[in-house]
């Protein structure tokens, strides 16, 4: 009786936008050079093309939360902070899709205190946490089919301890549609 009073939702964000490239403009270093020939136009449409393009950015209710106070994963394998994200671009009838999800690392882990950047620290052995991590990615391959994992964890540092866990609990897991990535975007900063 009380469903009329409810009004779900969304944590999230949305834009559309309508973008024009105009292939005739030459960049900078082009328009700089001497020795580059004007080019023609190669677009197929008569003047310049124009591309209709989303962004739509949903947040998940399970497990939202203050950055160092929600980490990791629940014994139902919904993970901290966990973001979908799709960006749709429409140009000349096709639509194209790409989907990127994020969210906290799956395994049982946490950060204490306030100051910045605390120490990680991990709450549950490697065998407590299996079932959340495989409940976690048997959802994510339900809805995604393959996923490319890239984990953005800091390798060397005091995150490692976390990295380390990542890692053993996805070859444990050892799935063909999962494909792990470690990118240490603190190296290349």
């Amino acid at each position: 009786e009380v469903d009329f009073w409810i009004i779900p939702i969304i944590q999230g964000f949305v834009q559309i936008e309508e973008l024009v490239v105009n292939y005739n403009e030459s960049s900078d270093d082009d328009k700089s050079s001497p020795e580059t020939p004007p080019q023609e136009s190669t677009c197929v449409d008569d003047i310049h093309p124009t591309f209709l393009v989303a962004l739509i950015s949903r947040r998940s209710r399970h497990r939202a939360g203050m950055r160092y106070k929600r980490r990791g994963v629940d014994k139902n394998g919904n993970v901290a902070n966990y973001v979908e994200t799709e960006q749709l671009i429409h140009v000349h009838n096709h639509t194209l899709s790409f989907i990127q999800t994020r969210g906290s690392v799956p395994v049982f882990w946490s950060q204490v205190g306030y100051r910045y950047n605390p120490r990680p620290r991990l709450d549950k052995s490697e065998n407590e946490t299996v079932s959340c991590f495989r409940a976690h990615f048997e959802e994510q391959l339900k809805n995604y089919k393959k996923q490319v994992i890239i984990n953005l964890v800091d390798q060397t540092g005091r995150e490692k301890i976390i990295g380390d866990a990542y890692l053993k609990q996805v070859l444990l897991y050892n799935n063909a549609s999962l494909t792990y990535v470690s990118f240490d975007f603190h190296e290349h900063w």
